[in-house]
């Protein structure tokens, strides 16, 4: 195994996790602002799961988003 190559493509998939993750993020606080179920200034307390079934490997990734 290239363990340099294996780290680069771990953070590309990261990184592409971001990038696809962050626009849905917005579109939906956003929305709920508009709909007036949310002020805009809460603390999101968000999760996401990541796994790998080739590897029967799986973990829960917990944090905070202040929209203020």
């Amino acid at each position: 195994m290239d363990d340099d190559q294996f780290n680069f493509n771990i953070r590309k998939y990261l990184k592409k996790v971001g990038i696809t993750s962050q626009p849905g993020i917005e579109n939906a606080v956003r929305s709920a602002i508009d709909k007036k179920s949310m002020r805009g200034d809460e603390n999101l307390d968000v999760k996401i799961t990541l796994s790998i079934d080739a590897l029967n490997f799986s973990v829960e990734i917990n944090g905070e988003i202040s929209l203020s």
